[in-house]
């Protein structure tokens, strides 16, 4: 899942500054509120993980079990529902030499007037196959950069690894496995103008496969949208990265147990700006230093604005074994926001707080992750691949370390 801090989801023209851009802690316009309103969250479908950390991961691409949305919640004074769809199925097909291909496809919700999200959910009609989903709310302009990309790619949609590639792009929501729709109980929403698009980004997973195609997908979305003179803060998502330096496990060798090898692999598979990604994350959070391999790796970010915490959410792929998300750790007015110790990629929950949390501008939040190499040899999903140093990347196989934070920042 996507960049970091600005508001999440924007992105300049050059691959450095979009990078850059990507660790420094900012509000979303948008809602990687896991993309979702919170307060009272549906059961997940998924079904309970099995005790163990990295429980309930089994099929290929994670997905341990069918993830059936639930019925939605009944709708609240003044909102409605918008369901969009994938305008036909669509046959995902990874770059060659990779097993994950992010394409991105552009949604009209037909809004003529002001709106707020509230809450939403991703529906992904073919689980085997979307590892997860990004949302982005676009402006006109972006919208006609997205018909070009549309146009100018084979099919329906364009490959988008990183994110939806637009300045003006705003991450509103988000869906991996657990993730349903979340009502938060404060008078909150994500502000939607008229001609508001959406661009969204799915991660397709063909582990299985090799790379190989593997069926098809027509996921859709359903919007809870709310009268835009409604009086409702504007909500933003921020996103917290931490890199990844985990090495192959003991008893593991192979040319990609060496991180030099390793990294040009990403490169390989998603391009120069995934060589980049790992080499800003080390920088910004390691101060300049040369990366430390190990398990656990953190980051601090220092936010410049004011405003309210209201929900938060981790993301990491499989080898994940705990993640934490703290508000100015090692002070006497510290908080936890988020902490998962046993990490399990089928429950990626958005986690209303159980009360909102203000931050003051200057605070600092920090995002720790740990992973586990031994893993792999585990997981039918990543047994009997090579060994490998793993950074962050945008694959399945690859490793990320992200805290997500519905908030509201201060005008």
């Amino acid at each position: 899942m996507g960049n970091a801090i600005r508001p999440a989801g924007r992105r300049a023209g050059a691959a450095a500054a979009a990078l850059t851009a990507a660790v420094l802690l900012a509000s979303c316009s948008p809602g990687a509120g896991a993309g979702h309103a919170a307060g009272q969250r549906h059961p997940s479908a998924s079904g309970a993980p099995d005790g163990a950390a990295g429980g309930g991961r089994g099929a290929h691409g994670g997905h341990g079990r069918a993830a059936q949305p639930p019925p939605a919640a009944p709708l609240r004074d003044s909102e409605r529902f918008v369901d969009l769809a994938l305008p036909r199925p669509y046959t995902p097909q990874a770059p060659a030499g990779a097993t994950d291909e992010y394409r991105c496809f552009l949604l009209d919700p037909g809004l003529k007037e002001r709106a707020f999200l509230t809450g939403s959910q991703f529906l992904p009609q073919n689980t085997g196959l979307v590892h997860h989903a990004i949302i982005f709310r676009v402006g006109p302009r972006a919208a006609e950069q997205a018909e070009k990309a549309d146009a100018a790619a084979p099919g329906d949609g364009w490959t988008c690894f990183g994110n939806a590639g637009f300045d003006d792009g705003a991450w509103i929501g988000h869906w991996a496995p657990g993730a349903d729709e979340t009502l938060l109980k404060q008078k909150v929403g994500y502000p939607m103008p008229p001609g508001s698009r959406l661009v969204v980004q799915v991660h397709y997973n063909l582990l299985a496969t090799g790379g190989e195609p593997a069926g098809s997908d027509r996921s859709g979305i359903r919007l809870r949208l709310a009268d835009g003179t409604s009086d409702l803060a504007p909500l933003d998502t921020a996103l917290i990265t931490a890199p990844v330096e985990l090495p192959c496990a003991p008893g593991e060798s192979g040319p990609l147990c060496e991180r030099g090898a390793a990294v040009r692999d990403v490169a390989a598979r998603f391009g120069d700006q995934a060589m980049a990604m790992v080499d800003v994350l080390n920088r910004f959070c390691s101060g300049g230093r040369p990366p430390a391999a190990g398990p656990t790796q953190r980051c601090d970010r220092r936010t410049d604005r004011a405003g309210t915490v209201y929900a938060a959410a981790g993301h990491m792929h499989l080898l994940g074994r705990s993640i934490k998300v703290e508000l100015n750790p090692g002070t006497p007015g510290a908080k936890t926001l988020l902490d998962i110790p046993n990490y399990d990629f089928d429950e990626q929950a958005v986690r209303p707080l159980p009360e909102p949390v203000a931050v003051k501008a200057g605070d600092t939040f920090r995002v720790t992750c740990t992973h586990d190499a031994g893993l792999r040899a585990k997981l039918p999903a990543l047994r009997g691949l090579p060994p490998r140093y793993v950074v962050w990347g945008e694959g399945t196989s690859d490793e990320m370390c992200l805290g997500l934070l519905v908030w509201s920042p201060a005008a």
